[in-house]
């Protein structure tokens, strides 16, 4: 069995002096909050994977991309029908700079969004690998203030 290779994707908004984070509520496979996520297509870079799951899940554009040093893997909680082959997924991490505009969902995987502060999404946040990943975005965009 065998982990599908992948990359996390935080979303975020710079407004004024305040940054704000693109959260997303997961319908298609579990419930929960969670932020951009998807599969390394064949012939993808991770980056070109980054900004293409960031479009087809949220329809913003990033106009800038971080990737950081910081990779892991997960177990799925269940079988997944659609992707048998796999027991897990791998992922590299993201931050994408995005300007706030109409989110347009893919209504397959996710029923709605919010735009959230950092503590307000570190908290609502599903799994503790993304919220592990949230506060290591957060903590370098606070940085580079």
């Amino acid at each position: 069995m065998k982990y599908r290779p992948a990359v996390f994707v935080v979303v975020y908004a710079k407004l004024k002096e305040k940054i704000k984070y693109l959260i997303l509520k997961r319908k298609l496979h579990w419930k929960g909050w969670e932020f951009c996520k998807g599969k390394i297509e064949d012939g993808e870079s991770k980056e070109e994977t980054a900004k293409r799951e960031a479009k087809e899940e949220t329809g913003l554009k990033i106009i800038k991309l971080k990737r950081f040093n910081i990779s892991g893997k997960y177990l799925y909680s269940k079988k997944l029908p659609d992707r048998p082959e796999y027991i897990g997924q791998t992922y590299t991490l993201f931050a994408g700079e995005v300007k706030v505009g109409k989110v347009k969902l893919d209504k397959k995987e996710h029923s709605t969004h919010k735009w959230m502060d950092f503590k307000t999404a570190y908290k609502k946040l599903t799994w503790p690998n993304q919220k592990k990943s949230l506060k290591i975005v957060n903590r370098f965009l606070e940085n580079s203030k």
